[in-house]
Order: C-alpha cells, then sequence, then structure tokens
C-alpha cells in the first residue's frame, strides 16, 4: 500500500486529505501531518496503515475539541459528553483527555474559577446559583467549594444593586413579584428582606 497523494483540502486549508493506491484514505490536520512524516511514495503493510488510521481518528477528534475550546473553556465533562455525541469510543476519548491535561487545556479547578470570575463580570448572580451551574458541569463538591470560597464578592451589595436596578423595571415595583424573582436567582429569603428593607 502506497501513498500516492496528499491534498490540502480546498474548505478546511488546516487538513490534508491522504491517498493510498490513488484514493482516499484519512485525513490530518497540519502539525498531524507533520509528526506523521509522511510522504508520496512511502509503502505501508495493513498493520502500519491501520496505525495511521488510528492516528487520524485521534488528530481529527482532538483537533474539534481545540475548536470547542477556543470558544470558552469548558468542563472535562463537557469534552468527554462532546466526543460521546461525536460517537468517539472511550478509548479513544481518554487519550484526548489525557492530550488535553499534558498541555494545559483542561483544568477542572481552572474552569471554576474561570466561570465564577466571568459570571460576576456578566451580571449578579448568587453563590448557590454559581453552584447549581457548576454542577450541571459535573465539577466535584470540592472544585466548586474552593472556587467559591476565592471569591471575594460581597453577595449582600451584589443583592443590593440587584434589587436597585430591578426596581427601575414595573412589574418589579411589586415587593411579591420581585422577592420571588430573587428567589429564583438562588438567594434566600432572609438576606432578600434585608436588601429590600435597606432601600428605605
Amino acid at each position: 500500500m502506497k501513498i500516492t497523494a496528499i491534498k490540502q483540502q480546498v474548505r478546511r486549508t488546516d487538513r490534508y486529505s491522504i491517498f493510498v493506491d490513488d484514493k482516499y484514505s484519512f485525513a490530518l490536520s497540519e502539525l498531524g501531518l507533520i509528526n506523521s512524516r509522511l510522504a508520496v511514495g512511502q509503502e505501508y503493510s495493513e498493520t502500519e496503515l491501520a496505525n495511521l488510521l488510528g492516528d487520524a481518528e485521534f488528530d481529527k477528534a482532538y483537533g474539534r475539541v481545540l475548536d470547542l475550546i477556543a470558544r470558552r473553556k469548558r468542563s472535562e465533562w463537557e469534552i468527554r459528553d462532546y466526543l460521546k455525541r461525536k460517537d468517539y469510543q472511550p478509548p479513544l476519548i481518554e487519550q484526548v483527555l489525557n492530550r488535553l491535561r499534558q498541555a494545559g487545556f483542561v483544568n477542572d479547578a481552572d474552569f471554576a474559577r474561570a466561570w465564577v470570575n466571568n459570571r460576576r463580570l456578566l451580571k449578579a448572580t448568587s453563590k448557590r446559583r454559581l453552584q447549581q451551574e457548576l454542577r450541571q458541569k459535573r465539577l466535584s463538591d470540592e472544585v466548586i467549594a474552593q472556587a467559591l470560597e476565592e471569591d471575594q464578592t460581597d453577595e449582600r451589595d451584589v443583592l443590593k444593586e440587584l434589587v436597585a436596578k430591578k426596581r427601575q423595571q414595573t412589574r418589579y415595583q411589586d415587593d411579591l413579584k420581585l422577592m420571588q424573582y430573587l428567589s429564583r436567582q438562588g438567594y434566600n429569603y432572609a438576606d432578600i428582606k434585608s436588601a429590600m428593607h435597606s432601600e428605605n
């Protein structure tokens, strides 16, 4: 079996199609191609070609995850779930996650800290709500507790600012509606009453 052509893809110029005996066989990223040291004219046995196909599958899965985490950080569970939905097998998923860990691209503690910081910048969010969100990302209780412990935000100040902001809307002139809204955001009754009392 001989490598008869290596062609840059038209739609994805960072990937290369590999042809074996004049038929398309698999594709590699630019880095994957460099690391494989493939060249036109090289000959491979069936076993060697099967290994190359395995490497190509890993290369594609790893590239997909890099594209995913380029948009935003992901928890380890999110990456695992994404690869499962793409029908990759457990051994390959573990291989991808190991490479990501080695490269420092996946770390649940870092993810949790970044999530809390970003949510604090975007909107007034209670610690209870943050805890729920991080649990949805399947982070351990220990990692969540550490991230929330490092968060220096004064929840009472955040709640007062949120009350003042919501009071500008007509529907939240009604105390009951405002209390229901704040409760859904994860704030407890005592803190809500205290924040609303401090308005006066």
